[in-house]
């Protein structure tokens, strides 16, 4: 089954999360994953900040902006996982720049890309962070892109709420609509005309 087919039915199980940490009710005990998984010096709150601050400067790098909303965010023994679903149409003729865009701006961060999937309908791409933050762009049904950033295991601690705005509604979370917003940037159904060429200058006659 596509992953884009199977996000509904995880948010709907994942929704109570985060009441759950907020109360303070949080399962022990962090260390080394097994695996040989990435830790940090830093808290679980610590890291999911790190987490909200590395998708705010994932999607300022999208030009022109598309408009996103904060979905249900999740916490394991030690780890965090920060979601953001966008709600701009991204058409199927645009998908493959949308993530040129982000792959660049991944890689410009010093970020390692770990795998692509380059289907036209529902592409993907795969990134990690130098600290081990695990990184997760995919399209999914009817063209929606969902960002996901997994910490690496960090120590014990409450984790909060994201305190970023979105740039739009402030959804419930698993209520976010299918993409809805128009781009006439991003929602055009023509290939994005390739750049005008810059012509090499005149050689001095001999």
């Amino acid at each position: 089954m596509k992953r884009g087919e199977r996000r509904p039915l995880r948010r709907a199980v994942a929704v109570v999360v985060p009441a759950v940490v907020l109360a303070g009710v949080i399962v022990a005990g962090c260390g080394q994953r097994s695996g040989g998984g990435a830790s940090t010096d830093m808290n679980m709150q610590e890291a999911a900040e790190r987490a909200d601050g590395m998708l705010d400067e994932t999607l300022k790098a999208v030009v022109p902006e598309v408009q996103w909303a904060h979905e249900t965010w999740t916490s394991g023994s030690c780890t965090v996982t920060r979601r953001r679903t966008v709600t701009t149409v991204i058409s199927e003729q645009r998908r493959g720049n949308f993530l040129g865009v982000i792959e660049r701006s991944w890689k410009k961060s010093g970020y390692e890309i770990t795998g692509v999937n380059r289907n036209q309908e529902m592409p993907s791409i795969f990134a990690r962070s130098p600290e081990g933050f695990q990184f997760d762009l995919t399209v999914g049904h009817q063209g929606q892109a969902f960002f996901d950033v997994t910490t690496p295991c960090a120590g014990k601690s409450d984790v909060a709420e994201p305190v970023t705005a979105p740039n739009g509604p402030r959804y419930a979370y698993g209520k976010i609509p299918t993409p809805h917003v128009h781009s006439d940037f991003w929602s055009a159904t023509t290939p994005v005309p390739p750049s005008p060429s810059v012509p090499s200058p005149a050689r001095p006659s001999s």
